[in-house]
């Protein structure tokens, strides 16, 4: 595999100023689960109470399985999704109630990276027609000032700009990648929202497309929310990684602390879970019994505690606090303090 190049020092820390602010983000939908039209409809709780600080200039991983979440998380971050409550702060300005023009100029700010490089793009559309569409609606370019910006953009994603009149389907997965990442900074956006963009590509075209994230953030000055189902792809980009579970955000670390020291008997499962290059090093083995239980239905108390290996009756009675494991490293765990899990 390609090796990552230009990765910031996870253990080295930024600014302090943070770009992106979440306090008490909760997206609920209502869903019905029965045929009679008069029963009541169920609170599906996809996101519940979660509070995060993303800083300028940072790789912020989110990782957690398939129902988690994250990714509902990240439309309501970036206001694709308005959020249920709570409280949501890009560049200073409160932004969860924002709407019409308003919210136009800030989705210019933030911008997304789909997982589905072909479903994501207009296969109706050439390639120069796709990443140049922002420029046209948001900045009116025409002509050949148009087409010199798209051919710009193209070469710095590693698109030959030959290929401008191209359609999607005559690309490889990784180039339509490219596109999208190219109509991604089309507008010189702060934040970009990264969901699962190379989960859907080869692993020697994963390495290819997170080199060149790693290079556009360092270039650009960008900011990543970074989701992805896995750690071992985000030990690459993100200097912080957040580990989420039905809804909340149970762990948050720098990313070297998190692989090194896991707090949470869920973070560990995953490292356990994931694959070793190194034949000879050995990982405790793991094993998470059931399913995670459905959104609709949260257990009481820790809502890990069904799959739980360290289980007690206090799981089920209260919700987990959070501790302060050190400046930079939270965990919600009954017993984080006490047993040094």
């Amino acid at each position: 595999m390609t090796a990552v190049v230009g990765i910031q020092d996870a253990g080295e820390r930024l600014d302090g100023d943070p770009i992106l602010t979440l306090d008490e983000v909760s997206k609920h939908f209502q869903v019905r689960t029965s045929t009679n039209p008069f029963h009541p409809a169920s609170t599906l709780r996809a996101v519940d109470g979660v509070s995060l600080s993303i800083e300028r200039g940072e790789t912020f991983g989110l990782v957690g399985e398939s129902g988690s979440g994250k990714s509902t998380l990240g439309r309501v971050a970036v206001r694709l999704d308005a959020p249920t409550s709570g409280t949501i702060t890009f560049d200073g300005q409160s932004i969860e109630n924002q709407g019409g023009e308003q919210l136009r100029r800030t989705r210019r700010q933030m911008q997304v990276v789909f997982q589905d490089p072909l479903g994501s793009l207009n296969p109706r559309m050439s390639v120069g027609s796709i990443i140049g569409e922002p420029l046209r609606v948001f900045e009116g370019l025409r002509g050949s000032t148009l087409t010199d910006r798209v051919a710009e953009l193209m070469r710095s994603v590693g698109l030959d700009p030959s290929r401008a009149a191209a359609r999607p389907r005559a690309l490889s997965g990784g180039q339509r990648q490219r596109v999208g990442i190219a109509r991604a900074i089309a507008l010189n956006p702060r934040l970009i929202l990264a969901d699962e963009a190379v989960s859907a590509l080869d692993v020697s075209v994963q390495a290819q497309i997170t080199n060149l994230l790693v290079d556009l953030r360092e270039r650009l000055g960008l900011t990543y929310l970074f989701i992805a189902h896995g750690l071992p792809i985000v030990r690459q980009v993100a200097q912080r990684v957040g580990v989420m579970y039905l809804g909340r955000i149970v762990e948050v670390a720098d990313t070297d602390d998190l692989f090194a020291n896991p707090q949470h008997p869920y973070t560990r499962a995953l490292l356990a879970a994931s694959p070793v290059p190194d034949p000879t090093v050995r990982r405790e083995r793991i094993i998470l019994h059931g399913e995670p239980p459905t959104p609709l239905n949260l257990p009481s108390g820790c809502r890990f505690r069904t799959r739980c290996p360290m289980a007690a009756e206090v799981c089920a009675q209260v919700a987990p606090p959070v501790v302060q494991v050190s400046p930079t490293h939270t965990v919600e765990c009954h017993f984080a303090e006490t047993s040094g899990i």
